[in-house]
């Protein structure tokens, strides 16, 4: 306390009023976690930025990356936390107390954290703990968008739960409470602190009265510039590339390798940090944009379109598969048009069809295998891989298992 004491000065007390206002604020809204401090950019100073602990990383994002030893990929998740907990720990990626137990895993989540469920701020705190964990012990995490990350900051709100309004209404608050709090300190400039609902208006055409507080606290998070959109959208990534893997949330067509992939991430970070105004139809709206085409995704494997796939990872240099959520998978995991297409969204949110975790892991960038709470093939989840499927004589439209192994998980569509 001595230490502290000596420290602390008039001049530095306004920092470190706003660092210990915005981690009881972190606290009181992940429902209890302590984030390790991140390391500030070289460029960035206290005195300039007192509210740094809201800012993203500075710098262009991370598009392409090497092969780890251990890749592990996560589908959508909508909301679930306790489903994204399991998920978690059936890869083996944290403890008994949710802290990072992966080693140098590189993990990949593809997209689709928001909407149909009640625990979507908490879920994305939980992946920024595990983010800054996982660097300290050479892990790597990336949480990419989805189409549902694109609609929040777009403000179609059509697939949130009650209990998401609830959760970013309380958000709002605790967020409200800090910056009173930061006003206390006579020191402290009030242009660092940024009002939420700014800007936000204060009736939305078609929405409830008892709604209307959690629509409007979500629109003032999310939308271009919002505290969250900025804090933990802007940092994911669009399109990813590990190793011989190309991670997507629905999937790449030949114009959007044409577009080029870090443009492609480069144009939606911009867009939700407020920098851009807009973000080519193509690329995040319609049907054949990268976060909504279903081009590979379809149930029935006739009708995915491999020769468009084919043409696409041919056209991306050491890649040779492509590896998507977006579509739940009735049966879990599976592989088509020879195992190139690897479909990972199972659905396991509660809102959105309440299936068994399964996630993907790829062992020295070749061994693909299904990681799964399914206790029908329980015993197999560590003895089938990728190459023994295509061995086995499953065709061009081959899944990672046979379909007699599966169990129907799922009774919803996507």
């Amino acid at each position: 306390m001595e230490t502290l004491s000596n420290n602390v000065t008039c001049q530095n007390l306004p920092s470190f009023l706003s660092s210990f206002v915005d981690t009881f604020v972190d606290f009181s809204v992940s429902g209890g976690l302590f984030l390790l401090p991140q390391t500030p950019p070289p460029s960035s100073t206290t005195s300039k930025n007192l509210d740094s602990h809201f800012q993203p990383q500075l710098g262009p994002l991370q598009t392409v990356f090497p092969a780890p030893s251990r890749l592990v990929a996560i589908g959508d998740l909508h909301g679930d936390l306790s489903k994204a907990k399991q998920a978690l720990r059936l890869a083996g990626l944290i403890d008994a107390n949710d802290r990072w137990s992966g080693g140098s895993t590189t993990v990949v989540q593809v997209g689709d954290i928001l909407d149909r469920g009640g625990d979507e701020l908490k879920i994305l705190y939980l992946f920024e703990k595990l983010k800054r964990e996982a660097a300290r012990k050479n892990g790597t995490i990336i949480t990419m968008n989805g189409n549902h990350e694109i609609m929040n900051v777009d403000g179609d709100f059509r697939f949130v739960a009650r209990e998401g309004l609830d959760e970013f209404e309380n958000w709002a608050l605790w967020y409200c409470v800090g910056n009173d709090m930061k006003r206390l300190c006579e020191g402290f400039e009030l242009g660092h602190i940024k009002d939420p609902f700014y800007g936000v208006p204060s009736e939305f055409r078609g929405v409830k009265p008892e709604l209307l507080d959690g629509i409007r606290a979500r629109n003032a998070a999310l939308r271009p510039n919002g505290p969250i959109s900025e804090r933990f959208l802007s940092r994911n990534q669009t399109v990813v590339i590990v190793g011989e893997s190309v991670f997507v949330h629905g999937g790449l067509l030949p114009n959007h390798v044409e577009y080029g992939l870090d443009r492609v991430n480069e144009d939606v970070s911009n867009w939700i940090l407020g920098v851009k105004k807009k973000v080519e139809r193509e690329l995040i709206r319609g049907r054949d944009s990268i976060v909504w085409t279903r081009k590979f995704s379809n149930e029935l494997p006739k009708n995915c379109d491999c020769s468009t796939l084919e043409h696409v990872l041919n056209t991306i240099p050491g890649a040779k598969r492509m590896i998507m959520g977006h579509t739940i998978q009735e049966k879990g995991i599976n592989g088509v048009c020879e195992n190139r297409a690897i479909r990972i969204d199972v659905g396991m949110s509660k809102g959105c069809g309440n299936g068994l975790p399964e996630v993907l892991e790829i062992i020295d960038n070749s061994a693909v295998r299904i990681l799964t709470a399914n206790p029908l093939y329980q015993k197999k989840k560590y003895e089938d891989s990728l190459h023994d499927q295509q061995k086995g004589g499953h065709g061009k439209h081959g899944s990672l298992f046979p379909e007699e192994q599966r169990q129907k998980q799922i009774e919803v569509n996507a």
